[in-house]
């Protein structure tokens, strides 16, 4: 008898914490939004100019979202570590300012940043080319990249990750 009440006592309790596990929300999907007007590109351009924090390279905001797809601007104020992304290659369009773009060779001191990346100190060996407004570039998967120098003291980029296989 003490051996049945054990057992639907166990029973019990594992059917409730099923019940309370299926009734916990979900963790909500990020919005779609599919569509930034001039006007609010502009507004968060101003935005990343006033919340930028001192002494941080970068500074990233979320303009589009279609997961698993997101475009982000980029106030760029500084030199940032370069950076190799293994899962996603990345394009990039310069909105505004100029920098210089160096892209391929190798990370010198490769370390790993998360999951899916790789950061460094530098790159030894990569393509080095001037970049400005209007101008737009695509960093293939597994290849090292870092914008140096912004002009000016900085550079506004508009950078989609591109999910690969």
């Amino acid at each position: 008898m003490r051996k049945l009440a054990m057992t639907a006592t166990i029973l019990g309790l594992a059917l409730a914490s099923g019940v309370a596990r299926a009734q916990t929300p979900a963790p909500a999907a990020p919005p779609v939004n599919l569509f930034a007007s001039s006007a609010e590109v502009q507004t968060l351009v101003a935005n990343a100019r006033r919340a930028h924090p001192a002494g941080q390279p970068m500074f990233s905001q979320r303009v589009l979202t279609l997961p698993p797809y997101a475009a982000n601007l980029e106030h760029r104020t500084a030199t940032a570590p370069p950076s190799l992304h293994e899962k996603t290659a990345e394009l990039f369009y310069v909105v505004e300012g100029a920098a210089t773009l160096v892209s391929g060779g190798k990370l010198i001191d490769e370390k790993r940043t998360n999951e899916a990346n790789l950061g460094g100190t530098g790159i030894a060996g990569g393509d080095s080319r001037p970049i400005a407004k209007g101008d737009i570039f695509l960093i293939p998967q597994n290849t090292p990249h870092q914008i140096l120098d912004p002009k000016g003291g900085e550079v506004i980029l508009l950078s989609v990750h591109v999910p690969r296989s």
